[in-house]
């Protein structure tokens, strides 16, 4: 079990660290954000905070938000609100901006992929859902509607506001949407996969008394 638990939070911090590297590569390639990445940028444009801090700030009021739907935060979910914003922070402050739009591309596609990596590693880890997927699931229960339509609604909503706030919509925006699902997916099996045999190993091990 001990080992498990190991396992787990390794999925846990290594996943949300690629996935704020993830959120800095979009942001430098600069082609476009996925929907709450545009509202952090479009805040963050507005009042000179750092992106990866508003993600953290915008976090709190989030996960308050959960309180009346009935959700509970777990382990993750508050590692999530502060992790990703700072590594964003960290990676931004240490990468410049390219210049051509070829290196530009390379960074798009190099984010979508560590973003989706990244998800795949903490959502393995079971340790509670992030403060946006938090609200979605919430919501969807509260309202009876389905998951795939209050995830729509919201993700409209908050890029429309990021885009009147001065956030980036482009290219990046139609990449992520329709390439993250498959690299998640992908992710999930392979480390899903890896955490069944430490389970099986773990299991076949006699245990001492």
């Amino acid at each position: 079990m001990r080992q498990q638990t190991i396992k787990r939070w390794s999925y846990l911090i290594l996943g949300l660290i690629c996935f704020g590297a993830g959120v800095a590569l979009m942001v430098r390639a600069n082609l476009g954000l996925s929907p709450w990445e545009i509202l952090h940028q479009g805040i963050s444009e507005q009042t000179g905070i750092p992106i990866g801090t508003v993600s953290i700030l915008l976090g709190v009021p989030i996960l308050l938000a959960w309180l009346p739907l009935g959700q509970r935060p777990g382990w993750g979910t508050l590692v999530n609100i502060i992790l990703i914003g700072l590594v964003t922070n960290l990676v931004l402050a240490a990468l410049p901006p390219p210049a051509g739009l070829a290196p530009r591309a390379l960074l798009m596609v190099g984010g979508i992929l560590v973003i989706g990596v990244g998800s795949g590693l903490y959502l393995t880890a079971e340790m509670g859902a992030g403060p946006r997927d938090g609200l979605m699931l919430g919501l969807a229960r509260r309202s009876g509607w389905s998951v795939r339509l209050i995830r729509t609604l919201l993700e409209v909503a908050v890029l429309a506001c990021g885009w009147l706030l001065g956030g980036t919509i482009g290219v990046g925006t139609l990449a992520f949407a329709f390439g993250i699902g498959p690299v998640v997916q992908a992710a999930l099996r392979i480390f899903q996969r890896s955490n069944a045999r430490t389970l099986a190993r773990s299991s076949a091990r006699p245990s001492s008394t």
